[in-house]
């Protein structure tokens, strides 16, 4: 089952509710039970993979901080890292691999048809994966001392806020939460999370679920509709996984912090940025930055030449892509961002304003960044490349069809919101500063919109979070 926004509200008020009453240790205790039962209500099937993943990511770190002998130590981690991405391959890649394969091969003449079967793909596997093998390599660095209370470790893999759609954590940014004791959050910082959680549901519900149906039905026909029609229903996907995705984010920290967590910003205003360069410092930042730790630098990152630089910042990003989901559309996506990424390192133009406020000059800059990011979003939320194909031609040669002007005040709603509020947090740093700082009205409004986006998502089927299929 998926949960809405009151489901959602009233779970979370009991787990804070009894999670204050407790202990330390048995806070913990009881976040994990809370966090499997969570996991469970989305699919209880791959609850058993979830607990032996902790297990054996929980066993293996011991091991590798015990081994003595370097050899031993690096076996111990390519055979636990190769675990994390064996699963990841059964469930995430099999299907894709043996249906491309089943293509490639009636391409050339051999007639193969593919297995009955097909493989479900566990919820939140992404993520929780991407956190087990950031554990263990942390050990193998002697970075991080092994969690040797297994309480804590299954906190850290499967804390509920964070677990189906990140932000992706690493050890020293939670563990540390977990074993030590943790103080009820003050006045203030309810408040603020109130408004995390509220602004949050405002993006995802008011903004990001009004869009999808528009973009459902542009991307559903995309022969019948005119290039300007195509366009639009891009900008709305371009909106709606932002409000979708930034949505849970700010929830995931806002309920963490009513249970006295802290979690990373996931996003700073990405779509004000002037190079590529600056939107993957400021879009899905723990996925970015665990991209750049984890792979680019181990890969040699930009310390061996410029030719090296620029083929791993492809491999980077081609990965990036393949993360997100088995298929063509996001290998694509991936080497778009890859493609644009190596142009700007080679130009030497690789700026970054995510620090400050834009000016009218970086105005261009700002245009020709979200253009790329705009044309990669195509790829993303087509469902095969001949359909992005499609839309691409159909945009450029400015073809003739249907317009959809609801999604065009739509598409227009959410810029001019977006926007408003990407501007306002840039230049007031909204989310490091408390909502006694913030205008009244402004909080108001916020806490109005919260209450209303509640009561329409009281009934009905909820739309998922976009993040929840990665």
């Amino acid at each position: 089952m998926a949960f809405n926004s009151l489901q959602y509200a009233a779970f979370l008020a009991a787990v804070v509710v009894a999670f204050w009453r407790l202990r330390h240790r048995r806070q913990n205790a009881f976040l994990v039970i809370v966090s499997y039962l969570f996991y469970g209500l989305w699919d209880w099937r791959f609850l058993a993979l979830l607990m032996a993943s902790t297990a054996i990511g929980y066993t293996s770190g011991i091991a590798l901080d015990a081994a003595s002998d370097e050899r031993r130590r690096r076996t111990i981690l390519i055979t636990r890292v190769a675990l994390n991405l064996a699963m990841l391959a059964v469930f995430k890649y099999a299907n894709f691999f043996v249906d491309s394969f089943v293509e490639l091969a009636e391409s050339v003449g051999l007639g193969v048809s593919a297995p009955t079967f097909q493989i479900l793909l566990p919820v939140a596997i992404s993520y929780y994966t991407f956190e087990e093998i950031s554990y263990a390599v942390d050990i193998y660095r002697r970075e991080l001392e092994p969690c040797r209370d297994p309480v804590a470790y299954a906190l850290f893999v499967a804390f509920f806020p964070k677990l189906v759609a990140g932000p992706i954590l690493r050890p020293l940014e939670l563990l540390p939460q977990i074993t030590n004791p943790r103080r009820a959050p003050g006045p203030e910082q309810i408040r603020s999370a109130l408004a995390l959680i509220g602004w949050g549901l405002v993006k995802k519900v008011v903004i990001a679920d009004s869009l999808a149906r528009y973009v459902d039905e542009i991307y559903a026909t995309p022969s019948t509709m005119s290039g300007p029609a195509l366009i639009v229903g891009t900008l709305c996907f371009a909106g709606q996984i932002y409000g979708d995705f930034s949505g849970y984010s700010d929830i995931a920290r806002g309920s963490s912090r009513l249970l006295g967590f802290e979690l990373p910003l996931n996003f700073r205003q990405p779509y004000l940025s002037n190079s590529l360069t600056a939107f993957w410092r400021t879009w899905h930042i723990s996925l970015s930055t665990w991209l750049r730790d984890y792979l680019y630098i181990p890969l040699g990152g930009n310390q061996r030449g410029p030719r090296r630089t620029m083929l791993n910042l492809m491999t980077v990003m081609v990965l990036g892509g393949l993360w997100h989901g088995a298929g063509w559309t996001y290998l694509i996506w991936g080497a778009i961002h890859g493609t644009a990424l190596a142009a700007e390192r080679w130009a030497r133009r690789s700026r970054d304003n995510s620090q400050a406020m834009p000016t009218p000059a970086q105005i261009p800059a700002i245009t020709i960044t979200f253009s790329v990011v705009f044309l990669a979003w195509i790829f993303f939320r087509a469902p095969d490349l001949t359909t992005a194909g499609e839309i691409v031609g159909r945009i450029l040669r400015w073809q003739s069809g249907e317009m959809v002007w609801g999604a065009a005040l739509w598409a227009a709603a959410a810029i001019c919101v977006f926007l408003f509020s990407d501007l306002y947090e840039r230049r007031t740093q909204l989310a490091t500063t408390t909502p006694a700082s913030r205008p009244r009205v402004l909080m108001g409004v916020l806490a109005g919109m919260s209450v209303a986006a509640l009561l329409v998502t009281s009934g009905g089927d909820p739309v998922p979070f976009i993040y929840f299929q990665f």
